[in-house]
């Protein structure tokens, strides 16, 4: 039986806007604290603040069993049950400054269907321009993944022997996975529900795909002492909360390279900062 290819979904767009606040900036901060790169200047806010500018706030009536934003609103109705971030791209062309306008417009750039040894998935890439006082401060690529109940997850690789490189030790409590589920508003309950994400067969709660990032990004900005122009990175396989897990930055061919690796040594997301012109 062929795909629904859901053609007719790429290319629709929806802007939400926001103010960049005290409130919202103390909150990312005292969730992310002390794992932050903090500007020279004093006023821009730190990276990867924006994923909790203009979120998603569906209405309690649209929202999908899981408690992420039921399917057919923006994202196309795809049948496949399971939902998981599988990476993306981040441009930083300006900074955020607090109390700033801020615009992000949201499109849908590519639908793909794929069969292979994990099952049936469905890949979603989101595109996302972020204008702070007008002017345009990230682009942003997300692609998110969709999957059959049955298929599997990657089991993942081991991560290289350690280096000389910048290494933070993170504790992925409750709490901290609850604050970044509020700062950017995900009511996906795989992260802050335990009975549920052990309904779902996971062994714990699982850890965000943007807080990875989140914590990729600020080291790979203190690992350089700016925030790169653009950094790639994709989610290998789960994390889930309990053990620490650390996060890894060193010098790569063509640029530098950052990981988080779980507490058994699996890489679990990986990131890249691109030399100037490669």
């Amino acid at each position: 039986m062929t795909a629904e290819t859901f053609a007719d979904w790429v290319g629709r767009s929806v802007t939400r806007e926001d103010v960049a606040t005290p409130r919202l900036l103390a909150e990312y901060r005292a969730s992310l604290h002390p794992f932050l790169f903090e500007a020279a200047d004093g006023e821009s806010c730190p990276p990867g603040f924006h994923w909790g500018l203009a979120p998603t706030t569906p209405a309690m009536v649209d929202l999908a069993e899981d408690a992420s934003e039921a399917r057919g609103l923006f994202i196309p109705p795809i049948p496949y049950p399971r939902r998981m971030w599988a990476g993306g791209s981040i441009e930083t062309l300006a900074p955020i400054s607090l109390n700033a306008a801020i615009r992000r417009v949201s499109t849908i750039a590519d639908i793909q269907h794929r069969e292979g040894k994990s099952g049936r998935l469905y890949f979603v890439s989101v595109s996302h321009e972020i204008t702070s006082d007008g002017v345009l401060a990230v682009q942003e690529r997300q692609d998110l993944v969709f999957r059959e109940e049955a298929s599997k997850t990657s089991p993942g690789m081991a991560a290289p022997p350690n280096t000389d490189g910048l290494s933070w030790m993170v504790t992925p409590s409750p709490a901290l996975l609850f604050r970044f589920s509020a700062f950017t508003f995900n009511g996906h309950r795989i992260h802050y529900d335990a009975p549920f994400a052990a309904q779902e067969g996971y062994p714990g709660l699982v850890v965000h795909g943007p807080l990875q990032a989140a914590l990729m990004l600020n080291q790979m900005a203190a690992s350089q002492g700016a925030v790169p122009r653009r950094f790639d990175y994709r989610c290998l396989a789960p994390l889930f909360g309990g053990p620490d897990f650390h996060v890894r930055t060193e010098a790569a061919e063509g640029g530098m390279v950052t990981r988080v690796i779980r507490h058994d040594g699996i890489t679990t997301a990986e990131g890249r900062a691109h030399a100037q012109g490669s």
